[in-house]
């Protein structure tokens, strides 16, 4: 079993019964179990800001699926909601994310561990340090509380 970050984001509708749902629909998902997760945190947009402020949460599963295949099933859920990618970086119904698989460093046409995103997003590295002070970054075995500590300076 996979110990796995997902962040989940939605500023779109009721933003918050989305990411309740979402995580009920992770549920559902075959040898998924959740363990903890985070606040849930109003943050403003980021890279396109002409949008509604977001709520994001990061949840911590235990899968046995693959990175290719759970990203499948995050986005099957993010079909189901009727997310609908207009424009990069965007408003959303909601956002299902890998941030991070075990300690894997992986790269495919569709997939990054870790998220790339995680050290430039200070709520990403709030979250996760919240759910886990002494988690360490797969690429620099440096602890994201020390990222986190170094942006909020």
């Amino acid at each position: 079993m996979s110990l796995v970050y997902i962040g989940l984001g939605s500023n779109l509708g009721d933003k918050r019964a989305n990411l309740v749902k979402a995580r009920d629909e992770l549920l559902n998902i075959v040898h998924v179990e959740i363990l903890k997760e985070s606040i849930i945190e109003e943050t403003e947009p980021v890279d396109y800001l002409d949008q509604p402020a977001f709520l994001n949460q990061i949840i911590l599963i235990k899968t046995e699926l693959n990175p290719e295949n759970l990203l499948k099933k995050l986005k099957s859920i993010e079909k189901r909601f009727g997310r609908k990618k207009t424009i990069p970086k965007g408003p959303r119904i909601i956002d299902l994310d890998i941030l991070l698989y075990d300690d894997l460093i992986f790269k495919s046409h569709r997939l990054t561990i870790p998220h790339p995103e995680i050290k430039n997003r200070i709520f990403i590295l709030k979250q996760l340090v919240e759910i886990n002070p002494s988690l360490l970054d797969p690429l620099t075995g440096n602890c994201y509380a020390d990222f986190f500590k170094k942006r909020t300076d």
